[in-house]
């Protein structure tokens, strides 16, 4: 079986043919010639139309590597005769533009970037990180450009920091059950950043939405309430707990530097994590190292109780049961002393209706999915390591967690 014949298997061209092909060093060329009495196609408007003259040396074309080896397209690019645009370089159904790659291999080079880190694919079939990038760009614009974004019902909108100095990205997740992807990138988290997803998702859409979860970061809620008001609003539970996590941790490191400065015993030295982590989750030594705490009386076992019978909250089934329990524990919070719990129940009073909206979307979305994606967001970050630029990171998040679909072509590679 021959080469030619695999490559009209696999990767059949219209209005082409596929020629010899040969050896040259480590390379395998294969000529592709225009199909006898077949009409070029213009490379501005897209029509048809004959010949005005071909180029005296070839192009070559990157493809699929074949058996270890790197396999090249070779062809000698025409000028078409347009009847509309005049003289312009053909436009040749297996690349795009000028580019050097053709678009099966491009989708192959990006599936690929799936599974492992940019840099590795582009070490692995020899190219250079920027042709991965380009690549892994193309699909995710095809994609962008022809996703379905009907039937969705509920979102997500949370940031994630990248790079140093409190640089941000917003991103919204789609969190249906089901249906879990992302669905727009923004630099920053400000309330222009997160009107311009709405001005990309359309009114006739946000009108649609049924749930949307957020943290309390006030631009968030603000433009969510103006954009969507008929959707149920809703308070993530993980960025509820981390707030009350970081009280309880303010007043623990508080209390420990007054023992440091009055010669106590440094009893709360590595107890961070015996009092923020879960039961379950805990070491044997900070078992042991927490039992032993909990017998002193101090500021940070007070607020560690109060962190611990707030979790009775969310096993609720009623909402008004629910108010009733939260009511109570934050007038327990505001007698406690402790000015970070008070600043915490403070945050819950204020947000009380929204906290209560956790129980009415309880079961019929994703809850707590936005920061698993988010862990996967951060994972596409790293993958992507290269040029740190807002464009790559947009890619990388499309490319991971979009969902979008890609360019059909006979044969899949890979």
């Amino acid at each position: 079986m021959s080469i030619k014949t695999i490559l009209n298997r696999c990767h059949p061209i219209r209005y082409f043919v596929y020629g010899a092909a040969r050896f040259v060093g480590e390379q395998i060329h294969v000529v592709v010639r225009p199909r006898a009495g077949s009409l070029g196609q213009c490379g501005e408007c897209g029509g048809r139309g004959p010949t005005y003259d071909t180029a005296r040396h070839p192009r070559l074309f990157e493809f699929v590597p074949l058996w270890g080896y790197v396999v090249f397209l070779v062809y000698r690019m025409r000028r078409i005769d347009c009847s509309k645009c005049g003289v312009r370089t053909e436009q040749v159904p297996w690349a795009d533009g000028k580019n050097r790659c053709c678009n099966v291999y491009r989708l192959f080079l990006a599936r690929w970037a799936r599974r492992v880190s940019w840099s590795e694919v582009a070490l692995i079939f020899g190219v250079t990180w920027g042709v991965v990038n380009r690549a892994i760009r193309w699909v995710v614009e095809y994609g962008l450009l022809h996703r379905d974004l009907g039937r969705v019902t509920a979102i997500g909108v949370d940031e994630i920091a990248v790079w140093k100095g409190h640089k941000y990205l917003t991103v919204v997740y789609q969190i249906d059950q089901g249906s879990r992807r992302l669905l727009w990138v923004g630099k920053d988290r400000t309330k222009a950043t997160i009107r311009a997803f709405f001005q990309m998702f359309g009114e006739g859409r946000a009108k649609a939405l049924q749930f949307v979860a957020s943290d309390m970061w006030k631009p968030y809620l603000d433009v969510i309430k103006q954009q969507a008001g008929q959707a149920l609003q809703i308070l993530d539970r993980f960025h509820v707990v981390a707030k009350l996590n970081k009280a309880v941790d303010e007043v623990r490191a508080q209390e420990a530097r007054e023992l440091a400065r009055q010669g106590y015993e440094p009893i709360l030295k590595h107890t961070r994590w015996c009092f923020l982590k879960r039961r379950e989750k805990q070491t044997l030594d900070q078992r042991r190292k927490l039992k032993d705490v909990l017998h002193y009386d101090l500021r940070t076992v007070r607020a560690f109780l109060l962190k611990e019978s707030f979790d009775a909250f969310w096993t609720y089934s009623s909402a008004t049961w629910a108010g009733w329990f939260l009511d109570k524990w934050c007038t327990r919070a505001m007698r406690s002393r402790l000015e970070p719990m008070k600043r915490f129940a403070k945050t819950l009073r204020k947000h009380r209706p929204l906290l209560l909206n956790w129980f009415a979307a309880k079961g019929e979305i994703a809850l707590g999915v936005v920061e698993g994606m988010n862990t996967n967001a951060k994972l596409a970050i790293r993958k992507a390591r290269g040029f740190r630029t807002y464009e790559v990171l947009e890619t990388a998040l499309y490319h991971e967690l979009g969902r979008l679909p890609e360019p059909v072509f006979t044969h899949r590679f890979c």
